[in-house]
């Protein structure tokens, strides 16, 4: 099948945006979110006959009862105590009408017997129990047959939708991969050009990576026409629902056991994934000057943790930390002025930051030029503040990132030792209202992140030892020259001084 160029796919996504708006209330009520791992015990009890009978009427009318050509479909093959009849699907209630409200209004909508049923068993599918009645009686055998003869895209996504909530039952993955045809079906929808079934089949795909049957998936996905289909996608997707699938899915494969890991990430470096990575990041950079930025942010967090993530692997970091493209655009969400909409973005910006930096010690003195990043880096602090991990790593970043800047100042003219000296005087509360929150008894003998807490307490040292020293230079110069800056200033500056010397003594 011919890959669609980008163009063809917007088109695509730009028409499927035209019948979701027109169809808002038929299609926002059957959009379950996969269960959590700790699935809902709901306390209501579906009578079993009225599933059974919702999974006859998913069964395709050209599938019939006694075609030996459909031998899984053979009479000896019963939904519950009743054969699987095409006759059960029909348009008895096809006269019949639902009532959606919106914005305070009655609308009526044509129901559709077989959506409606399906959309009700996608409901239902994310309870344990109801799940496995459901597989018990065959609905995988149903969907299946329905994926594979129907051309509509509401019925295959909502296929993929149940199939995908059933896998997120643990105990239930193993029917999937048991199920002949299923996984091969469901790895053909890559190449459907419909966002919501490539939204359902990343899930579907996503979970299944986790647990029993992942080799067996992976085995499926590793040739290179999918997995350039899979980065094709990425790339270019406008639906951003469906590129935070994405990611999830690249996060799985470098989170998944070594045997996974090394079948799946191999093909996808050699097709790009580093460079994608790039182009996407700053596609999603440039939205956040528009209207959408407060709806980016958890997209932009889903790239940067597999940005994160591929940086610290072995064989891989050296394409991240190399990737300028990418050092530009994390630098440039940090410098961001308004935080607040990425700020868990920024978070995991600060530790890929860190983790660059270990790489590449030369760019830390590219950044340390620019007054700015280390204000934003200050700027960060609160953020960071619940994060061990994020919080380690911007210390770490302050570290280096002053030792640089202690080496301009000492070099360079007094004007360079006023703007780094003021920028710390200036965000003199965020440092000390930090050290303050985290005293190191907080981190008692026994912690298992002690080595993590230690390292910080190091960092925040030697860190405190270069602004004291700063300040410290700043003030001589002060003495020796007429001074311009308010007393307000000068004593936000002894402060911050007395305060870092305190603190490392």
């Amino acid at each position: 099948m011919a890959t669609p160029s980008p163009a063809e796919l917007r088109e695509g996504e730009g028409k499927q945006d035209d019948e979701e708006e027109a169809t808002e209330l038929e299609s926002i009520p059957y959009h379950p979110p996969a269960p959590p791992s700790d699935l809902i015990n709901t306390e209501t009890t579906v009578d079993p006959s009225y599933i059974i009978s919702l999974i006859r009427r998913l069964l395709p009318p050209t599938i019939k009862v006694n075609d030996e050509k459909q031998g899984q479909y053979s009479q000896d093959q019963k939904i519950g105590s009743g054969e699987w009849n095409s006759a059960d699907i029909n348009m008895e209630h096809e006269n019949e009408q639902r009532m959606e409200s919106t914005n305070g209004y009655e609308v009526s909508l044509p129901l559709d017997p077989w959506e409606e049923c399906g959309c009700i068993l996608w409901d239902l599918s994310a309870d344990n129990s109801h799940a496995e009645f459901m597989v018990e009686n065959f609905l995988l055998d149903v969907l299946l047959a329905s994926l594979t003869v129907s051309e509509s895209m509401r019925t295959r996504e909502i296929c993929l939708g149940i199939i995908a909530n059933l896998a997120c039952h643990e105990a239930l993955r193993k029917h999937l991969f048991s199920t002949n045809g299923l996984i091969g079906t469901v790895v053909d929808q890559l190449f459907v050009d419909d966002s919501p079934c490539l939204v359902e089949t990343f899930r579907l795909l996503t979970v299944g990576l986790q647990g029993c049957g992942a080799l067996t998936l992976a085995e499926q996905l590793q040739s290179d026409s999918i997995m350039s289909r899979i980065l094709w996608i990425a790339e270019n997707t406008l639906n951003a629902q469906l590129l935070e699938r994405c990611m999830a899915f690249f996060s799985v494969i470098l989170e998944s056991s070594e045997d996974v890991c090394s079948i799946l990430l191999a093909p996808l470096i050699d097709l790009g994934l580093p460079g994608a990575l790039a182009n996407i990041l700053a596609c999603e950079m440039s939205k956040l000057t528009g209207v959408e930025e407060s709806e980016r942010g958890s997209v932009l967090d889903s790239i940067l943790c597999v940005t994160e993530a591929l940086s610290v692997t072995d064989k891989y970091s050296h394409l991240i930390s190399s990737n300028r493209d990418i050092f530009v655009q994390v630098l440039s969400l940090v410098k961001l002025p308004e935080k607040s909409e990425v700020a868990s973005a920024c978070v995991t910006a600060i530790v890929l930051i860190a983790n660059i930096f270990a790489d590449e010690p030369n760019l830390i003195s590219e950044a340390s030029e620019d007054v700015t990043f280390l204000e934003s880096l200050l700027d960060i602090l609160p953020l960071v503040s619940d994060d061990l991990q994020a919080r380690s790593a911007l210390w770490c970043v302050l570290e280096r990132l002053l030792l640089q800047i202690e080496e301009i100042v000492a070099a360079d003219s007094s004007s360079s030792l006023q703007k780094y000296a003021m920028v710390l005087v200036k965000k003199s509360n965020l440092v000390v209202e930090d050290l303050v929150d985290h005293q190191p008894e907080d981190s008692a003998e026994g912690d298992k992140d002690l080595h993590k807490h230690q390292k910080t307490a190091n960092a925040q040292i030697t860190s405190l030892s270069r602004i004291a020293s700063i300040l410290d230079r700043c003030v001589a110069a002060r003495h020796g020259a007429s001074s311009t800056s308010s007393e307000e200033e000068d004593e936000k500056l002894h402060r911050l001084l007395s305060y870092c010397i305190e603190y490392i003594t």
